[in-house]
């Protein structure tokens, strides 16, 4: 299978237009370069000229990542550290980026997946609805503590 070549020029202009279309952290960057077969000095030079330009930004692809993965996917702080760590991202700035999420708004996610889930579990003992829901609820990355406290309110 052959593979098209481009040039330099090209090839910047298609990782800006990477970057434009959805924030994206350095592994995400790397990996697409990767497809090009760069020569080191050339990814050097296209990944500065990205970061200058603030097509590449960490910050904002981490705050972004974390609002989106729980407003829309509804997922729980730990998967959506789990996940940030798997691309790289220093555990520092995810701890900085997590105030995008409210507190509010984290217990009444967790509240609502918690009734909706539970009340699905109708044909087994009331220990068994717990522990499934518990499960249900980590798997989706929510913490144990703020689980038990959402049980202790109903």
């Amino acid at each position: 299978m052959d593979k098209k070549s481009f040039t330099f020029d090209e090839i910047k202009l298609k990782l800006v237009n990477y970057c434009v279309y959805q924030d994206r952290c350095h592994a995400e960057v790397e990996q697409k370069m990767k497809e090009f077969m760069l020569i080191p000095e050339a990814k050097e030079e296209i990944m500065l000229y990205l970061l200058q330009e603030n097509y590449l930004n960490e910050e904002r692809f981490t705050r972004s990542y974390i609002r989106g993965k729980f407003y829309i996917k509804h997922w729980g702080k730990g998967k959506i550290k789990m996940n940030l760590k798997q691309k790289h991202i220093s555990e520092k700035l995810i701890s900085t980026c997590f105030n995008e999420i409210d507190e509010a708004d984290y217990e009444k996610t967790i509240r609502k997946i918690f009734e909706d889930y539970y009340s699905k579990q109708k044909d087994q003992k009331e220990y068994q609805r717990k522990s499934k829901t518990i499960k249900y609820l980590m798997s989706r990355g929510f913490e144990y503590e703020k689980i038990i406290d959402t049980f202790d309110e109903t």
